[in-house]
């Protein structure tokens, strides 16, 4: 039988990590069954991998280092990192990708660390978790001009416009929505986009504790995002895409069950 999947919970991040067992008993009980474990930077490894060790059936985890952290690279060569990431035994690499927006890192490091892990990937022939933003016409230029076969991948927290979708979608991509839909005023090309997801390239997440959908009929104290919210996004995508939530709910779980193997 169907449940939830939130492909991106950062339960390193201090808000969450103290009161975890409580997060995903509140989750569980709205049918939020499974969380993929988001690595960041290489101190999330340790942490992550216990979790999964703990319960290996609930956890699917990644691991990658985020282009706001890829300056961590600046020590590493592709051996050390292929050792540090294999060892923990992830499910897919990344977090990865390069982000413009802040550029805590710079733009050439990020994009030496995004082709490092696609060349992890591809050795360890397992699926890529891509975060992009503000950087569009890099992040592409770098997939198509990757040699041998790209892995699976999904593009994590799409909130972009048709014309980056069907970039997207015409590459093989997986496309992760967040509670960021849930925002009518700002979002109206990326709402307008989400009915041109093919079905079964869709998965869910929240995100947690990030991106609290701006609709939801009671606010959480400090506005921390939780599992136990990827229902009411659903919810949304359903709306936004006109079909049944129960249909959303078995694609966007076999979907998940699909990537990452």
């Amino acid at each position: 039988m169907a449940e939830f999947i939130d492909i991106a919970c950062n339960f390193t991040h201090p808000s969450l990590r103290e009161n975890l067992d409580e997060i995903m008993l509140n989750a569980e009980n709205v049918d939020v069954k499974k969380f993929v474990l988001v690595s960041s930077n290489l101190s999330d490894l340790k942490p992550i991998e216990e979790l999964k060790l703990k319960n290996p059936l609930k956890f699917y985890i990644t691991g990658g280092i985020h282009p706001h952290h890829a300056k961590e690279i600046e020590n590493l060569n592709y051996d050390s990192l292929l050792k540090i990431l294999t060892k923990i035994s992830p499910d897919a690499i990344g977090e990865t990708g390069l982000d413009y927006f802040r550029n805590l890192s710079k733009p050439d490091i990020q994009r030496d660390s995004f082709k490092m892990h696609i060349k992890i990937a591809q050795e360890l022939n397992l699926p890529l978790y891509l975060h992009q933003r503000d950087a569009h016409e890099d992040f592409i230029n770098i997939i198509k001009n990757i040699n041998g076969p790209f892995p699976r991948f999904v593009v994590h927290c799409f909130t972009g416009n048709q014309k980056e979708l069907d970039h997207y979608l015409d590459l093989g991509a997986y496309i992760g929505l967040t509670g960021w839909i849930c925002d009518a005023k700002r979002n109206k090309n990326l709402r307008a986009s989400i009915k041109n997801i093919p079905l079964n390239r869709l998965l869910l997440e929240t995100d947690s504790p990030y991106l609290i959908p701006k609709n939801l009929p009671k606010k959480p104290k400090k506005n921390i995002n939780e599992p136990k919210y990827l229902p009411h996004i659903a919810k949304e995508v359903s709306k936004l895409m006109g079909i049944n939530i129960d249909t959303l709910k078995e694609s966007t779980y076999q979907n998940t069950l699909r990537f990452f193997n």
